[in-house]
């Protein structure tokens, strides 16, 4: 499938979104519903869908996921490399070192499914499952010492639990009744869509006052370097073309905006890491397509 068939209409989902909150005055508590209805019930539809019908060969898919797993921790390594790098102000380090390893779950799921179908989205939502909790472990560690209530706060994730839940349902050789199928499907089916329409009603481009080195060196971490080291490790160790497409295409995402309300909940730099997920997001209109280009 050509690159601008596979990319622009996401893509143009996504600029729909930006100019959709612009023109309208809907107000902030329909796009705050609209947000929790994505998470909460759409897109652990699709995760749940995807993963419990799509058969799971853990020979193939075990290298896989160590690779995927293998970027998430390339990209926490490098993000607090910076530290050391950059004399950066208080709570710029802490706030934006989340966005070198981080990942947009919706921008991922999209382009998974249209690179590899129903199978495609299964092995990006195993990968959600499995760096969802490495990622927010690191995320959190930057910007509190007390973890303590870490564990609930995964355990609560509903992207985590839906495709934990689908994954145990498939082992376990169980099957999704017709009627049950076709709602899940209806709801994923939504989720895509929707999911992008909020990334571009998200996208904020202010905030970046000082500390703009610090803020290059995140954004070319997490959309230049840890996708060709990922690249090159699934090279090596022989994945298949549709593995190597999802594993490099997972990490050249960029920034979730989960990364935003994180900072802000726990006493960090909003504005910085806002800046950050919009710059990335707008970036990577431009490197994902190369990356694709790359894997074809």
């Amino acid at each position: 499938m050509h690159i601008v068939n596979i990319l622009l209409p996401d893509f143009m989902l996504i600029l729909f979104g930006a100019v959709l909150l612009r023109v309208t005055n809907w107000g902030i508590e329909f796009w705050a519903g609209m947000e929790k209805i994505i998470y909460y019930v759409l897109f652990p539809a699709l995760l749940f869908y995807s993963t419990a019908r799509s058969p799971i060969n853990f020979g193939a898919t075990g290298q896989f996921l160590q690779v995927a797993i293998a970027a998430c921790i390339t990209g926490i390594l490098l993000g607090w490399l910076a530290k050391p790098l950059f004399k950066a102000g208080p709570m710029i380090f802490e706030s934006g070192v989340q966005t070198a390893f981080r990942f947009n779950s919706y921008i991922a799921l999209a382009i998974a499914s249209r690179l590899g179908g129903d199978q495609g989205t299964s092995l990006m939502g195993l990968v959600i499952g499995f760096a969802v909790p490495l990622c927010n472990m690191a995320a959190v560690h930057a910007l509190v010492k007390d973890k303590g209530g870490l564990l609930l706060e995964l355990l609560k994730n509903p992207l985590l639990m839906a495709t934990m839940s689908g994954v145990a349902f498939n082992l376990l050789g169980l099957h999704l009744p017709d009627i049950a199928s076709a709602f899940l499907s209806r709801l994923g089916n939504a989720s895509i869509a929707l999911g992008l329409i909020m990334v571009g009603a998200g996208l904020r481009l202010s905030g970046l006052h000082a500390s703009k080195g610090i803020a290059t060196y995140f954004l070319m971490v997490k959309l230049a370097a840890v996708p060709a080291i990922t690249y090159g490790l699934g090279l090596w160790v022989g994945l298949s073309p549709l593995h190597l497409q999802i594993v490099v295409m997972f990490a050249a995402l960029p920034t979730a905006s989960s990364a935003y309300v994180l900072a802000v909940r726990m006493g960090g730099n909003g504005p910085f890491v806002a800046f950050l997920i919009s710059a990335g997001t707008l970036i990577s209109m431009a490197t994902l397509p190369l990356w694709l280009a790359l894997l074809q």
